[in-house]
């Protein structure tokens, strides 16, 4: 692109005429922040723009990482609904019918045909449900951009009606609360920390319920010790690949998964013909009110193991950024849901003969020349079963991370061709420590279980919770399709979660545990990354008081080129300015980088940079912010500075023309009320048009000086500036702030990596400013 082009392109999308104090001025929007947001080339995989081929590929990808989960969940439903075996063949009907309804309301109509409508910008989980409403109304206790809000929540322009009055009455409640604004932000928290728990679960329950199979085959062999050492081998397998990517993964289990449900459907088609085909009446739901009429507690006490059938619901919302919406509603209609019907049915139909067997009905059902076939595709499926929440549990934490609610890790993409699909080296190994200390904690799928449903029914509630919000505020559904949902959907999740809490004491208070710790961790990270934002936006530097600083006698300004890297995106931080009080010297040039991470794949170099000048124009000192793709390399520290310099030429050039042009709208104004007061005077038209001429030459002499100062600084050399801050408690702070801020914070921010290796700037040429915040 030239520079012309881009002279072009600036004024056309930066520039628009203003009235201030009575003059036409140009104005150029300052929002950084709204100009990253607005990068060519960025398509979510919602985008409509996606082929019918990309869609169809990336379904048959979900199978191997979003089903996994739901897709092994026949090895132990049975088992866990009836712990102390079947009193009456009846009872089989009610529970099929249990497990048909639930799993058409829940993950098929709730999160395929429902929830995954509400993903952002490509994006699922908790998280985007918050980001949503965050956008759409102020609820949000995170610094985020105002200007995107305001875009994105200008719900004025629609017609009065009494949806829209609903809404807005609903809206007005969240943002005038600052009770339901923390509300809102824990519950997210709350939720992304059971999701991640079941990312621990997942894989112990999944694992072991497929390992202990082997005791069908010799039971004096294969010891209940023996499966649980065996099972932890193939976690540690399972959580080493990683690594290699959910693209690649994907694709190798997309294959195990599809034979998975192939043979599941088959067999169970072959146990339903061969064994009670009346299996069928379950569709009608009286079966479910006849199982409760004759059970009663008990069969309350049942839905605990009933609900184990959707697990991994949760993650296909979450997973929904490595695929697309379309391609998982095409992949659950179409494969998993028809073969989920009929496996049940057939392990239903074999119940109904063989009652006692029902602790290991899965592999009682297999037909004897299919035993060790199915044992080895049910041992590869119950890993690829954890792939699911693995992946989800990556992408919710890339969110949180976004939004400040996590402490600093480690992102690696692992895709060119998908976005969203990513790899946590730090949380991978910690799951998977947690994952092998459950196994050889619990030992039994039964006492795992129990915790399962805890973490899965929970954060399916909170989920619905927050899906009730979106279609009041930023979908103004009608109220009576918001209260279907309400009866049909979340009363259902609601009387699922009265039960599995009844397990709390028998292992359902891990994941209790578990999720509060985790919380514990991102509120106080959140809480002290929210305070150290507000410090440096109110001790920010302004214009004013650095011209102050900058005009002392004893401060000097040194060769060369300076860029200080910073949080802050608007406005000088403020430990720019307790490194000019400690040291009264700056170089030539000063380049103030922000640097941010954008969800495209990659950033064209003549789009990277981002620049702005900063008052008083001569002291040569520029805010900017670098934007990154995912897959853009940020090693090469010589290209970086030597593309940083060629675009801070063509800003300066952009910049310098801008002003010009906003000089000369000024001057036609004064032209015009001199022609209407005084009469024209030609010879005073001769003068002017000399006086452009003369105008321009110098305009370009001076233009030309101002790009010799940057080529000087940039020869003289660069150096890299990085602020560190530390944050205390302030005088005064109470024993819980110190605590929170002086132990918690700095303890978690300790033993995480440093922002200069993450940015893998050069040591050599690094300079480190550290500043103690007060908060």
């Amino acid at each position: 692109m030239t520079i012309e082009e881009n002279n072009t392109s600036t004024t056309n999308e930066e520039e628009k005429y203003i009235q201030v104090k009575g003059k036409t001025k140009l104005r150029r929007y300052d929002s950084l922040d709204l100009e990253s947001s607005s990068v060519k080339g960025h398509h979510a995989h919602g985008s409509k723009e996606m082929s019918w081929g990309v869609i169809l590929s990336l379904a048959f990808q979900s199978l191997g990482v979003i089903y996994g989960d739901i897709g092994t969940s026949p090895l132990y439903v049975f088992g866990s609904t009836f712990p102390n075996g079947i009193k009456d063949t009846n009872d089989i009907l009610g529970v099929l019918s249990l497990i048909y309804y639930t799993i058409t309301l829940l993950p098929l109509i709730k999160y395929v045909f429902i929830v995954l409508r509400a993903n952002d910008n490509g994006k699922g989980g908790t998280f985007a449900l918050y980001s949503l409403l965050c956008r759409n109304a102020k609820v949000g206790l995170l610094p985020s951009t105002q200007v995107e809000d305001q875009q994105v929540s200008n719900y004025q322009l629609q017609l009065p009606s009494h949806h829209l009055g609903l809404s807005l009455k609903l809206k007005n409640l969240l943002e005038n609360s600052i009770v339901a604004k923390y509300i809102l932000l824990v519950v997210t928290m709350l939720s992304t920390s059971l999701v991640i728990g079941d990312g621990v679960l997942t894989p112990s329950i999944s694992v072991l319920s497929a390992v202990s199979g082997l005791k069908e085959a010799s039971a004096s062999t294969f010891t209940e010790g023996r499966v649980v050492w065996i099972s932890v081998a193939i976690l540690i397998l399972l959580f080493s690949v990683q690594r290699f990517g959910t693209d690649k993964v994907g694709y190798s289990f997309a294959p195990i998964v599809s034979i998975w449900f192939i043979m599941n459907a088959g067999i169970g088609l072959y146990n339903f013909i061969k064994y009670d085909p009346t299996v069928i009446k379950a569709v009608n739901p009286w079966h479910i009110i006849e199982y409760f009429r004759r059970n009663g507690k008990d069969a309350w006490i049942s839905l605990g193991g009933v609900v184990l059938c959707v697990t991994g619901t949760e993650a296909l919302f979450a997973d929904v950024g490595h695929f697309s919406v379309k391609s998982i509603q095409i992949s659950m209609s179409a494969i998993v849901y028809p073969a989920l019907m009929l496996t049940y049915s057939g392990q239903a139909s074999f119940l109904r003969l063989h009652k006692d067997v029902v602790t290991d009905t899965f592999y009682k059902a297999i037909p004897g020349p299919l035993y060790w076939p199915m044992f080895v595709v049910a041992v590869l499926a119950a890993i690829i079963a954890s792939q699911a929440m693995i992946s989800g549990t990556f992408s919710i934490i890339q969110q949180s991370l976004a939004l400040g609610c996590f402490p600093r890790v480690t992102i690696v993409h692992t895709s060119d061709t998908f976005e969203g699909q990513v790899y946590i080296p730090e949380v991978n190994y910690i799951i998977m420590i947690a994952s092998v200390l459950v196994t050889l904690a619990f030992r039994t799928t039964e006492k795992i279980g129990n915790a399962y449903g805890i973490a899965v029914v929970f954060a399916e509630t909170i989920t619905s919770s927050f899906m009730i919000l979106v279609m009041l505020v930023i979908w103004k559904k009608n109220i009576a399709l918001v209260l279907l949902y309400i009866c049909c959907i979340m009363s259902v999740e609601l009387l699922y979660l009265t039960s599995v809490f009844y397990k709390f004491p028998h292992g359902g208070y891990f994941p209790i545990a578990f999720a509060c710790l985790l919380l514990s961790v991102m509120y106080i990270w959140n809480y002290v990354y929210r305070k150290k934002y507000y410090y440096e936006v109110e001790n920010k530097v302004s214009p004013e008081t650095l011209r102050e600083i900058t005009s002392h006698s004893n401060f000097c300004r040194i060769p060369g080129m300076a860029i200080f890297y910073s949080e802050l995106v608007h406005g000088i931080p403020p430990i720019f300015e307790h490194y000019l009080g400690n040291v009264p010297a700056l170089q030539s040039v000063v380049v103030l980088a922000s640097i941010k991470s954008l969800p495209i794949s990659t950033v064209p170099p003549e789009e990277r940079f981002l620049f702005r000048r900063v008052n008083p124009r001569e002291l040569y000192v520029f805010r900017c912010v670098v934007r990154y793709g995912y897959t853009d390399g940020r090693n090469e520290v010589e290209p970086f500075e030597r593309l940083l310099v060629e675009r801070l030429k063509e800003f300066m050039m952009e910049d310098f023309w801008f002003q010009v042009r906003n000089n000369q709208v000024e001057q036609r104004q004064y032209d015009d009320i001199v022609e209407t007061v005084e009469e024209p005077d030609h010879d005073y038209i001769r003068n002017s048009e000399n006086e452009e001429e003369t105008t321009k030459m110098n305009e370009e002499q001076e233009l030309e000086k101002e790009m010799e100062v940057i080529e000087k600084a940039s020869r003289d050399g660069i150096v890299h500036m990085m602020g560190e801050s530390e944050i205390i408690s302030g005088k005064g702070a109470g024993f819980g702030k110190r605590i929170v801020i002086d132990l918690a914070y700095n303890f978690i921010k300790r033993n995480l990596r440093q922002t200069d290796k993450t940015l893998d700037i050069p040591r050599k040429r690094l300079l480190k400013v550290g500043m103690t915040y007060e908060i």
